[in-house]
């Protein structure tokens, strides 16, 4: 009992992280129907920002967590900028083949710059820490990301929600036409959408990146069980990012440990695809 209430633990502090990947990743699918297969790339650099941050300064994660963080916004406002803006009108495989295309332009352009190797942050506050509860071992870093990623999730829907500009997107995302005939800026809306996508992932970036290794494919798996989680919580849905975020991670620790780690991300896959033959719209779909 005690191993599977560990288990649990620990699939919710993973699950959270993926969520909030995922949340940065839903605003964009759901706003403007584009698939941003560069999204993990994003937080990759994120976590590249705080590592060399940490080499060349000695700054904590968790004090370089805002320069990570604006990092990952410029880069997301200049791919709209420079990449998602000129075939934002082109049927949709066009937006998704730029998007692939960009992946594929970072990854190796970070290979090019820092070479293949695994590289760390060494000794930060938290490095070491842990908090016992009974039988359950909770490791400090992995409990902050997790509380991180809660905290910044909850920001991102109360800021959706709450906000007349959050409205604007909302308007956006269900007609971009009659949003304009309302004196909506759908430009700076997009604009705006990419850049809080980035700091999503920014902050996510950060987050881990005192826990796992930086090397130019680490964002890969992040920005992969991403587009799985908002297929899985339903397009656009912040919440429903949420909950498919908390469920894949709890399958993928639990389903790791009694079948073994080579099958955690298959199970992860195999939900998705199991629920999609009854909801393909996702569990929090409309």
């Amino acid at each position: 009992m005690s191993m599977l209430a560990q288990l649990v633990v620990t699939g919710v502090l993973v699950g959270s992280v993926y969520s909030l990947v995922a949340v940065g990743l839903t605003l964009v699918w759901g706003l403007m129907d584009i698939i941003n297969f560069a999204h993990g790339d994003f937080m990759m650099i994120s976590m590249y920002t705080v590592f060399w941050l940490y080499a060349l300064l000695k700054w904590d994660p968790l004090v370089s967590l805002p320069i990570a963080a604006l990092v990952a916004a410029m880069i997301g406002l200049l791919t709209y900028r420079l990449v998602i803006k000129r075939v934002l009108n082109a049927p949709g495989l066009m937006a998704l083949l730029a998007t692939f295309g960009l992946s594929l332009f970072i990854r190796n352009f970070a290979q090019f710059l820092w070479s293949p190797n695994y590289r760390f942050v060494g000794e930060s506050i938290l490095s070491g820490k842990r908090l016992v509860i009974s039988d359950v071992i909770v490791g400090i870093p992995q409990l902050v990301a997790a509380l991180g990623s809660i905290g910044m999730t909850f920001a991102v829907a109360l800021f959706i929600k709450k906000t007349k500009f959050g409205k604007a997107v909302q308007a956006t995302a269900q007609s971009r036409e009659i949003a304009e005939l309302m004196g909506v800026d759908t430009e700076k809306v997009y604009m705006f959408t990419f850049a809080l996508s980035g700091i999503c992932v920014g902050v996510a970036g950060t987050l881990l990146s005192g826990i796992f290794p930086v090397y130019p494919e680490s964002g890969a798996m992040y920005g992969l069980l991403a587009f799985v989680i908002v297929a899985l919580g339903g397009f656009g849905n912040i919440w429903g990012a949420f909950y498919a975020g908390i469920m894949i991670g709890l399958a993928e620790t639990i389903g790791g440990f009694y079948l073994g780690t080579q099958f955690k991300y298959a199970i992860a896959f195999l939900i998705y695809l199991l629920v999609l033959q009854f909801r393909p719209k996702g569990l929090f779909g409309w």
